[in-house]
């Protein structure tokens, strides 16, 4: 492992336990981060599954965590948003289950999980920030981002470092 990914491998570490650093650009708080906006029209309220389903699917990659990519109101959420910072995954849905209650719980019954944060990849539910750490750490998130056709900044990171 190089140490640029050895670095990396620690910061995302370091994230998990609630010490990361610097938030992620205005792209990535953008859109629709209340989640309660999306999910009123329709199939119910913005926990209904129709909604929370909507939700999921409207982007490669959806969040619901605890605040906001600029402000993450939790440790776990805090990871998940760095974690996706060090592959350079600034494009994404976050939507802060803090804002809607209703969402909070909907999410909750729609992926069977019990926790916030709650990762989605292609409308597909991944895991919470332990899941997505581990990815993180053994390589399977870059496998996981490739598919969605989102090259992760740690391989050209790497590819950096080793010219060097």
């Amino acid at each position: 492992m190089s140490g640029l990914v050895r670095a990396a491998w620690r910061l995302g570490a370091a994230a998990a336990r609630g010490r990361a650093g610097r938030a992620l650009s205005n792209a990535a708080a953008g859109g629709a981060e209340s989640g309660g906006a999306e999910g009123g029209s329709g199939g119910g309220g913005s926990g209904s599954r129709e909604a929370v389903e909507r939700l999921v699917r409207a982007h490669p990659v959806v969040v619901f965590m605890k605040g906001s990519p600029a402000q993450p109101l939790c440790g776990f959420s805090n990871a998940v948003v760095q974690i996706l910072r060090l592959h350079g995954v600034e494009d994404y849905r976050a939507h802060d289950v803090l804002q809607d209650p209703d969402l909070r719980q909907g999410i909750k019954d729609y992926s069977n999980w019990p926790t916030i944060p709650q990762v989605y990849l292609n409308g597909e539910f991944v895991g919470g920030c332990d899941i997505l750490l581990q990815m993180h750490q053994n390589g399977d998130l870059v496998e996981e981002l490739k598919k969605l056709g989102i090259r992760s900044a740690l391989l050209d990171a790497e590819k950096d470092q080793d010219k060097k």
